[in-house]
C-alpha cells in the first residue's frame, strides 16, 4: 500500500468515526427531550413510562378540583370519557383553567397511580381543543361504543 493510499484509508476511517460518534450523540440527546403524550386510558393501562417524563391530556372532571390552604397546591382528575387519572399540580393555573375544559399537563407519574404535573397547558378558548385530547377522547369514545 503506497502512502498516498494509506493516508487516504486513515482520514476516510477518521471521518467515519467521527459521524458515527455525532449520530449516536444526536440520538441520544433526542431520546432524552422526546415528550410522549398518553391518555387516561393509556395511563390506567400501564402504556405510560413509570420513569420519565410525558404528557397526559383530557377533560377536568366536574367537581374535581380541589385546592390546598395554602392555594398553591391542587389537585384534580382528568379522563377521556373512559378512565380517569388523578393529577396534583403545584403553582399557578393557567386563567382558562376549569372544570370541562380540556387540558394537557406534562410530569410524571408516581408510584400510586397519581401523576405529578409540572406544567398545566388549557386550551385559549371554547372552541379549540389539543390536538391529543381531541384524538384520545375519540378513541376512548369509539371504545366504550364497542
Amino acid at each position: 500500500m503506497t502512502p498516498r493510499r494509506k493516508q487516504r484509508l486513515i482520514l476516510t476511517l477518521i471521518l467515519f468515526t467521527g459521524t458515527a460518534v455525532a449520530i449516536t450523540l444526536a440520538l441520544l440527546a433526542l431520546r432524552e427531550n422526546i415528550n410522549l403524550f398518553f391518555a387516561p386510558t393509556a395511563v390506567q393501562a400501564g402504556e405510560a413510562p413509570r420513569d420519565a417524563s410525558f404528557r397526559l391530556g383530557g377533560m377536568v372532571v366536574a367537581g374535581s378540583i380541589h385546592r390546598s390552604d395554602d392555594g398553591l397546591e391542587v389537585r384534580f382528575d382528568l379522563t377521556d370519557t373512559a378512565e380517569t387519572v388523578a393529577v396534583i399540580y403545584r403553582g399557578i393555573l393557567p386563567d382558562l383553567f376549569g372544570e370541562g375544559q380540556g387540558v394537557v399537563t406534562q410530569g410524571r407519574l408516581l408510584s400510586d397511580g397519581t401523576f405529578r404535573a409540572e406544567q398545566v397547558l388549557a386550551k385559549h378558548d371554547e372552541t379549540y381543543m389539543p390536538p391529543e385530547v381531541n384524538d384520545a377522547l375519540e378513541k376512548a369514545q369509539k371504545m366504550g361504543l364497542q
